[in-house]
């Protein structure tokens, strides 16, 4: 099988997973074309905010974009371009480990969706990737988690 054969597979198979079981209020489904094929490389997922967390009531889109060598290397995540986030950079890519030097080919779209919305409300300020947000998050928390939570309420609902 050639290279993008084994990650289309691959994806193939989590896709199939995700359907049978994945957790409340997340969406991820691969991009549908015009035709009306599926293409398997770029997923359009949803994020929802974490109950008890002023993310709560947010629905954040963020995609999933594959390469040929995945599951050998991880997919690129990004939220919309401007996404209020420490470890979101300016573009609405993710900086996360398991994305990154942590990445191992046995984790899962559920573990990756999982594991950012365990960033959202647990962010690493040593490595932050916006500096206004990062001062923020410092300097002003009340200021910090208020531009939270009216950042939840611009994306109130799914795709």
């Amino acid at each position: 099988m050639a290279s993008g054969g084994i990650a289309r597979g691959r994806l193939a198979e989590e896709r199939k997973s995700w359907r049978k079981n994945h957790p409340h209020g997340f969406v991820a489904k691969p991009e549908t074309l015009p035709d009306g094929s599926v293409n398997l490389m770029l997923w359009r997922c949803v994020i929802p905010g974490k109950p008890g967390t002023d993310w709560e009531g947010g629905y954040f889109p963020l995609t999933l974009q594959f390469d040929d060598n995945y599951p050998t290397t991880a997919p690129s995540c990004r939220f919309p371009a401007g996404f209020f986030h420490i470890n979101v950079y300016d573009s609405g890519a993710v900086c996360l480990s398991i994305l990154g030097a942590a990445w191992k080919p046995s984790i899962t779209v559920k573990q990756i969706l999982v594991g950012i919305q365990e960033l959202l409300d647990d962010p690493n300020p040593n490595s932050a990737a916006q500096h206004r947000c990062y001062e923020l998050y410092k300097k002003n928390m009340p200021e910090y988690k208020n531009k939270i939570r009216e950042q939840a309420k611009r994306y109130p609902s799914r795709m």
